[in-house]
């Protein structure tokens, strides 16, 4: 038999800190999913799951148990993926030169390695790239959360602290601004 997340929260909040594993286990995969869309590579992903996951370990008596423990370490999990990606851009205007450690999706696959298809593919990947790094920090969370991880919009709205309307706007500003952005590449293909 399986225990709640609730459960094993109760459980941590009496004293057995180990029990915390089992919320570790249970949670960790799907947060680097959405930690690795959002950053765009694995160490920058793994960073971001420890520290939400230290942050969760930390602040959870703030947990409401009638919550969800999932919704709520994936939205920690958003937050410091967000500090992550400001950081980072603070950094990058600091030092006016542009981030090294590659794009959003660096291995889009090809079944035809032709030079003019592997060209095309490159040039798509830095337009999606930069279109994703145009996008908000709302629209792009709500954007991976959506259509990467589909994700509900009503856990995307609890995730991201907005009302349903809202969630359904960001995401469809999200897509619109990707879609304007990529539209050039798709009348050229």
């Amino acid at each position: 038999m399986e225990v709640t997340d609730v459960a094993v929260v109760e459980q941590v909040l009496a004293g057995n800190a180990d029990a915390f594993r089992h919320l570790v286990d249970r949670h960790s995969r799907s947060l680097f999913k959405v930690a690795y869309r959002m950053t765009g590579n694995q160490h920058d992903a793994d960073d971001v799951v420890q520290e939400a996951l230290l942050r969760a370990f930390r602040q959870l008596e703030t947990f409401e148990l009638r919550a969800n423990f999932g919704t709520w370490v994936h939205r920690i999990t958003v937050n410091c993926a967000l500090d992550l990606l400001r950081a980072r851009q603070r950094h990058r205007a600091a030092n006016d030169h542009p981030d090294e450690e590659g794009s959003l999706i660096d291995s889009v696959p090809t079944s035809e390695p032709a030079q003019d298809r592997l060209l095309l593919n490159a040039e798509v990947r830095e337009a999606v790239s930069r279109a994703m790094d145009d996008l908000s920090d709302n629209e792009r969370t709500a954007f991976v959360l959506r259509h990467f991880e589909g994700m509900p919009v009503e856990e995307i709205g609890r995730t991201l602290g907005t009302q349903l309307s809202a969630t359904k706007q960001t995401i469809f500003r999200a897509v619109r601004k990707l879609r304007g952005a990529l539209e050039p590449l798709v009348r050229t293909a």
